[in-house]
C-alpha cells in the first residue's frame, strides 16, 4: 500500500519497452536524432501549436526553472502561490537559474484568486530602480493540494498577467491529471487559455524520468535552447529521453495512466467520506488527497505497510485519538484491490 508519491510508482512497461527498442545501433545526439522530431511534431499535434518549441529535460525542477528563467530577467519577480511546487520543493532552482525572486500571492484552496494577483502584480514597478520589476505568472496545474484551476479560473489569471504583460507559465508536473479532470483539450488548458509555456510532465504519470517544456511562441526558442546547455540539462544520449516521450505519448498512454491514478483517488476518496471520523481537507480533483484521522488509525494502517507521509506530527506518539493529516498520492499502477485493503483497515478501527 504505497501512497507517498506518485514518483515512487513504475514506469510502464511500454515506456521500458521503448527504451529497449531505443538502444540498438547507433544514432545523432543531442535531441537530432529521429525520434526527437517525431516527438516534437506529435506534441505540437497535441496541442494544437504547429510552431511551438518543444525541449526535453529529465526533472521537472529543471523544466520550471529552465523555462521561469527564459522568460524572466534578473531584476523581476515570479507571481505563484505559497503551496507552489517552485516554491516549496525546488531548492530555488527557479531563483537560481534566473536570478529572479519569487512573489508568493494568497491562494485559496492553493489556487491564486484573480483579486490577489492583481494586488500583487500591482505593488511591483512602484519603487523605480530600487524594486523588483513584473516578472511571469507561475500556475501549478494541478495544485500540489490536488485540486485544479478551472477553465474560467485560468482564464481569469492569465487576463490579470496580461493586462500586465507579464508571461504566464504554468507548471504541469500532474498535467495529464489536470486535463482528465477538466475533460478539455491540450490546447484549451494552455494557450487559449492564455499560458506561454508549459511543463509537460511525464515522470509523476509512467515516465523514469522526462518533462517536455513547450513553449507556444518560438522566439524564445534559442534562449531555451542556450540555457539548458548551459545549465548542464541537455543530453547527449537524447534518444532515451525521446523514447520515452514517445511511448508516453503514443495511443493516449499519458491520458490512460492519468485516468487510471485519477479514478484511484476518487475510489479512495469516497471509502474516506464514509469513515465518521475521517475528514478531506480539499475536494480530490486529481490523484492527491490530504485527510485527517485519528493517530491511532495512523498506526494501524503504518503497522499493516501502508506508506504515505504524515504532514503535521509524529504518528507515533502522542494521544491516540488526536487528528493528523495524511497526504495519499496514487499513481497509474495502483489497484482497487490497493484501496479496498486500505479502506478495510481503516473501516476496522
Amino acid at each position: 500500500m504505497f501512497f507517498a508519491s506518485d514518483n515512487g510508482g513504475p514506469a510502464h512497461p511500454n515506456v521500458l519497452q521503448s527504451l529497449i527498442d531505443a538502444n540498438a545501433g547507433y544514432t545523432s545526439g543531442y535531441g537530432a536524432e529521429e525520434a526527437m522530431q517525431d516527438v516534437t511534431a506529435e506534441i505540437r499535434r497535441v496541442f494544437e501549436a504547429p510552431e511551438a518549441a518543444v525541449y526535453l529535460v529529465a526533472t521537472g525542477t529543471a523544466a520550471n526553472a529552465l523555462l521561469l528563467a527564459t522568460y524572466a530577467n534578473p531584476w523581476d519577480t515570479v507571481f505563484c502561490s505559497p503551496m507552489a511546487h517552485i516554491h516549496e520543493d525546488e531548492c530555488n532552482a527557479p531563483e537560481f537559474y534566473s536570478g529572479a525572486k519569487l512573489t508568493l500571492v494568497p491562494a485559496e484552496n492553493a489556487k491564486m484568486t484573480p483579486g490577489a494577483l492583481h494586488a500583487a502584480i500591482s505593488a511591483e514597478e512602484s519603487r523605480g530602480v530600487h524594486g523588483p520589476q513584473r516578472g511571469p505568472v507561475s500556475i501549478t496545474q494541478a495544485t500540489e493540494k490536488g485540486t485544479v484551476h478551472t477553465l474560467d479560473e485560468l482564464k481569469a489569471l492569465t487576463d490579470i498577467a496580461k493586462e500586465f504583460k507579464c508571461p504566464v507559465h504554468m507548471d504541469g508536473a500532474r498535467f495529464a491529471n489536470a486535463l482528465v479532470s477538466l475533460g478539455c483539450t491540450p490546447a484549451e488548458m494552455t494557450w487559449k487559455a492564455g499560458v506561454d509555456a508549459v511543463s509537460f510532465g511525464g515522470t509523476k504519470n509512467g515516465l523514469m524520468g522526462v518533462e517536455a517544456c513547450v513553449l507556444f511562441d518560438p522566439k524564445h526558442a534559442w534562449e531555451f535552447e542556450l540555457r539548458r546547455k548551459r545549465g548542464g540539462h541537455l543530453f547527449s544520449k537524447h534518444r532515451y529521453l525521446s523514447a520515452q516521450m514517445a511511448a508516453y505519448l503514443a495511443d493516449d498512454l499519458w491520458l490512460k495512466t492519468a485516468s487510471q491514478a485519477n479514478a484511484r483517488t476518487a475510489q479512495l476518496a469516497q471509502g474516506l467520506q464514509q469513515h465518521n471520523q475521517a475528514e478531506l481537507l480539499y475536494q480530490p480533483d486529481v490523484n492527491i488527497i490530504f485527510a485527517r484521522y485519528p493517530r491511532r488509525a495512523h498506526q494501524r494502517l503504518r503497522s499493516a505497510g501502508a506508506q504515505y507521509y504524515v504532514w503535521d506530527g509524529d504518528p507515533d506518539t502522542g494521544d491516540p485519538d488526536a487528528p493528523l493529516t495524511a497526504r495519499l498520492v496514487t499513481d497509474w499502477s495502483t489497484t482497487p484491490e490497493t484501496i479496498t485493503q486500505f479502506l478495510d483497515i481503516l473501516h476496522s478501527i
